[in-house]
C-alpha cells in the first residue's frame, strides 16, 4: 500500500514573530522557573517556617488555585485592553508576588504572595500563546511552536538544579529573587519593542467587551475546587477521602454550569463551542489525558531518585537533566516537521517513545548503572518534545483571530486539570503500592512506572483523533501576486 503523502514542505516563521515570540519568551521564564523550582523546595521550607507540611502545601496549592481564577480573565483582559498593556500588567503582578515572596514574614504571608503570583502567571501563560499565534496568522505553526514551547523545555532541566542550589548553599528567600529580572527585561522589551496594540474582538462595532461576571462566578471556582481537589488527593486518603470528594463534585457540577451557560450565551468569557471543532477538541483531550502519562511521571522520577536510590534533591534535579537534553534536541526534528507531516504522526510518535522509555524505570532498582538510566532519560525526553509542541499547535489549526484567545484558555485549562489528574492518580498508586510492599520501595515505584507507561500506551489511541497534515494557508494578496500581509501585530 503506497504510503500517505506528507503535507507541503514546511515554511519559515516571519522574522517579526520570531521576534514577537522571544520578548514574550522572557516574561514566560519567570513563571515555568518559579513553578519547578518551588515544586522541590517545599519540604525545606516547612522546616525553614516551623510549620507542618499540610500547611506548607498551600504555597503552591494557593498558586494553583490563583491560576485557576486568571486563565478565564485573559480572554476578556485582552479584549478589553489589549495584548500589550495586559502583558506588562501581568508581568507587574507577577512581579509584585515574586519580591513580596522573597520578603514574607510567616508562611499566611507566604501563602498570600504565592496568590498574587499565580493571579500574574495565570493571565500570562494563555497570554503569551495566544499573542504568538496570533502574530503567526496561521502560518509555520509548527516551526514557531519551537519557540513557543522553549519555557517548558528549559524548566525542567534548570528549574530543579537550580532550585536545589540555592537550597543548599543561600537562603530559600532567593527562589523568588530568580523571577526579579525575567520579569522586569521582559516589562522593558515589552514596553520599548512591542507595537502599541488595539483590543481584537470579533465585534468592533459593539463597543468595550462587559466582563461575564456570572460566566466568572461558574468557572473560575469551578476550576479551583476541581484543582483543589485534585491536590488533596496526592495526600489523603485517596480519592474517597471528603476533602477530595466535596470539592470535586462541586467544582465539576460548576463547570458544567459553566458550559450550559456558555452554549446559550452570543459572546461568553470562554467560548466552549471551539470544543465541537476537531482540532481543538482533540487538543484539550490529548493534553488532558498526557497529565496521566507526562506530569505524573515527573512526580516520580525524582521520588524514585531520592527514595530507591537515597539521593539529595540536588543530585536528583542533575538526574533530571538527560529528559530535558532530549526534549531540547526534538525541537529541531519535531517543531520542523509538524507542518509537514500533521500533529497527529508525530505526537503518536512521541507518545510511543514516551511509553518504551518509562519501561525501564519500572524494572530499575536501588543499582542499575545511572549512565543507563540517563540514556532512557534522554530518549523520554525527546518523546516528551516530539507530544507537547503538535499537540499545541493543533489546538490553533484554522481559528479566527478572536478564537485563539479561548482556544488557549480551553487547552490551558485542560493541560492543568489533566496534569493535576495524572500526578494525583499516580500519588494515590504510589502510595497504594507502598503500603503493599513496605519493605521493598522499589517494587513499589515499579508499579507505579507501569501505570504510567500504560497510560502513555493508551493516549496512542488518543492521538489519533488529532488532525493530520494540513493545507499551508492561503494569504488575501496571493492571488493577486503581492507580498504576504505583515503579521498581526501585537
Amino acid at each position: 500500500m503506497a504510503s500517505r503523502p506528507a503535507g507541503p514542505a514546511a515554511e519559515k516563521p516571519d522574522p517579526a514573530v520570531v521576534k514577537t515570540a522571544l520578548i514574550l519568551l522572557v516574561g514566560g521564564m519567570a513563571v515555568v522557573f518559579d513553578t519547578t523550582i518551588v515544586s522541590v523546595a517545599l519540604h525545606t521550607l516547612a522546616l525553614r517556617l516551623d510549620t507542618s507540611v499540610a500547611t506548607i502545601q498551600w504555597v503552591s496549592t494557593g498558586y494553583l488555585l490563583a491560576l485557576g481564577i486568571a486563565v478565564p480573565l485573559s480572554t476578556w483582559g485582552l479584549t478589553r485592553f489589549g495584548g500589550k498593556r495586559l502583558w506588562i500588567f501581568s508581568l507587574a503582578v507577577f512581579l509584585a508576588g515574586s519580591v513580596g515572596s522573597s520578603l514574607a514574614w510567616n508562611v499566611g504571608s507566604l501563602i498570600g504572595w504565592r496568590v498574587v503570583q499565580g493571579i500574574g502567571g495565570g493571565l500570562m501563560l494563555p497570554l503569551m500563546t495566544t499573542l504568538i499565534f496570533q502574530a503567526a496568522g496561521g502560518r509555520a505553526l509548527g516551526r514557531l511552536v519551537t519557540y513557543v514551547a522553549l519555557p517548558a523545555v528549559l524548566g525542567p532541566i534548570l528549574g530543579p538544579v537550580l532550585g536545589g542550589a540555592i537550597l543548599t548553599h543561600l537562603s530559600w528567600r532567593f527562589m523568588f529573587w530568580v523571577n526579579v529580572p525575567f520579569c522586569v527585561i521582559a516589562i522593558l522589551l515589552a514596553w520599548r519593542y512591542l507595537t502599541i496594540d488595539t483590543p481584537t474582538q470579533p465585534d468592533p462595532a459593539a463597543g468595550k467587551p462587559k466582563l461575564d461576571v456570572p460566566g466568572l462566578l461558574l468557572i473560575a471556582p469551578g476550576t479551583s475546587l476541581v484543582l483543589l481537589g485534585l491536590a488533596d488527593a496526592g495526600t489523603a486518603a485517596g480519592f474517597a477521602h471528603p476533602d477530595v470528594v466535596i470539592p470535586l463534585v462541586a467544582g465539576v457540577a460548576l463547570l458544567a454550569a459553566f458550559a450550559r451557560y456558555a452554549l446559550r450565551r452570543s459572546r461568553p468569557l470562554v467560548e466552549v463551542r471551539l470544543l465541537a471543532r476537531r482540532p481543538v477538541g482533540s487538543s484539550s483531550a490529548v493534553l488532558f489525558f498526557s497529565g496521566f502519562s507526562l506530569y505524573g511521571a515527573m512526580l516520580l522520577l525524582p521520588l524514585y531518585y531520592q527514595e530507591v536510590r537515597g539521593t539529595t534533591a540536588l543530585a536528583a534535579g542533575v538526574a533530571l537533566i538527560p529528559q530535558g537534553i532530549g526534549t531540547v534536541l526534538s525541537r529541531t526534528v519535531a517543531g520542523s516537521n509538524i507542518d509537514r507531516f500533521g500533529s497527529r504522526a508525530i505526537a503518536l510518535a512521541g507518545f510511543v517513545i514516551v511509553a518504551a522509555a518509562t519501561v525501564p524505570f519500572a524494572l530499575a532498582g536501588p543499582h542499575t548503572n545511572e549512565w543507563l538510566l540517563a540514556l532512557w532519560m534522554l530518549l523520554r525526553g525527546f518523546g516528551l518534545g516530539c507530544v507537547t509542541m503538535p499537540v499545541m499547535v493543533a489546538g490553533y489549526i484554522g481559528l479566527d483571530q478572536h478564537q485563539i484567545p479561548h482556544s488557549s484558555v480551553l487547552t490551558r485549562t485542560a493541560q492543568q486539570i489533566g496534569g493535576s489528574f495524572g500526578t494525583a492518580v499516580l500519588a494515590v498508586i504510589l502510595n497504594t503500592a507502598i503500603a503493599a510492599h513496605p519493605a521493598t520501595l522499589a517494587a513499589a515505584f515499579h508499579t507505579a512506572f507501569w501505570w504510567s507507561a500504560g497510560f502513555s500506551a493508551v493516549a496512542v489511541l488518543l492521538s489519533l483523533w488529532l488532525p493530520g497534515p494540513q493545507p499551508a494557508p492561503r494569504n488575501v494578496h496571493d492571488s493577486a501576486g503581492d507580498q504576504p500581509a505583515d503579521p498581526v501585530q501585537v
